[in-house]
C-alpha cells in the first residue's frame, strides 16, 4: 500500500476518522490522569501527518503510553534540534509516559537516537511526493540506521540526555497538570460541568 493510503488506514483503525489533521481551536493532550484542553498551535499541525507517520513507523501506539514512546523516540531523533515547539510537545506527552512505564520511554529514546525524524523540509516536501512506495520503505531508511550510536560512550551521553529531558518533562507536567486538577475541582463543584475530562483507561493493548 501506498503511504497515504496506509495513513489513511491508521486514521480509521485507530478511530481518528476521515477529519484528521483538519485543525481546530484545542487538542485534548494526556496529562497524567486528565486530558486537558491546549491551544492547537500551528506547529502541531504543521506537522502532524509526520508525527503520525512516526507512529505507523515505529508501531507505537496513540494511547497515553503510546503517545510516550512516540514523543521519546522523536526527542532521541532530535526533535528538539528541528522545532523547539515540537520539543515541548514531545515532553508533555513523555511527562505522562514516565510515570507510568519510564522503562519504555528509555528504550523508546534508545530507538530514537538510532533513527531519524521525517521532520525536514527536504523529508516532508519528498514524502508527499510519494518518494517512498510504502511504510515499509520509510522505516528501512529512517528507523535505526544510526548504528554507530550503539556503542557504550554514546549510551553514557544520551543517558545524561534523556535525564534532563525527562527532568524537564516532570517540570512542564506539573505546571500543566496541577492548574488542570484545581480547574476540574472547581467546575465541578460550581458549574457541575466536566470542562477537563477525567480519564478511566480501559485496559486495552491498543492503548498501551
Amino acid at each position: 500500500m501506498s503511504v497515504q493510503i496506509e495513513l489513511e488506514a491508521f486514521y480509521q483503525r485507530v478511530g481518528f476518522g476521515e477529519d484528521t489533521g483538519k485543525r481546530s481551536c484545542s487538542v485534548p493532550v494526556y496529562t497524567g490522569c486528565l486530558l486537558v484542553p491546549l491551544p492547537n498551535i500551528e506547529t502541531r499541525y504543521k506537522y502532524l501527518k509526520y508525527h503520525d507517520l512516526h507512529h505507523i513507523m515505529t508501531g507505537y501506539s496513540v494511547g497515553r503510553i503510546g503517545e510516550g514512546e512516540v514523543s521519546s523516540w522523536e526527542l532521541g531523533t532530535g526533535s528538539f534540534l528541528r522545532n523547539p515547539l515540537l520539543g515541548v510537545m514531545n515532553l508533555i506527552a513523555l511527562s505522562t509516559g514516565l510515570v507510568l512505564k519510564p522503562a519504555r520511554m528509555w528504550r523508546a529514546y534508545l530507538r530514537g537516537c538510532q533513527s531519524h525524524n521525517l521532520y525536514a523540509a527536504k523529508t516532508r516536501k519528498a514524502v508527499d511526493a510519494n518518494q517512498w512506495e510504502s511504510i515499509g520503505q520509510l522505516s528501512a531508511d529512517f528507523l535505526e540506521v544510526n548504528t554507530i550510536k550503539k556503542a557504550a560512550p554514546a549510551k553514557v551521553f544520551q543517558a545524561i540526555e534523556f535525564s534532563l529531558y525527562a527532568l524537564v518533562a516532570m517540570c512542564i507536567h506539573a505546571t500543566i497538570a496541577i492548574p488542570a486538577l484545581v480547574l476540574r475541582v472547581v467546575t465541578d463543584l460550581v458549574l457541575k460541568k466536566d470542562f477537563i475530562q477525567a480519564i478511566k483507561p480501559v485496559k486495552r493493548t491498543d492503548l498501551y
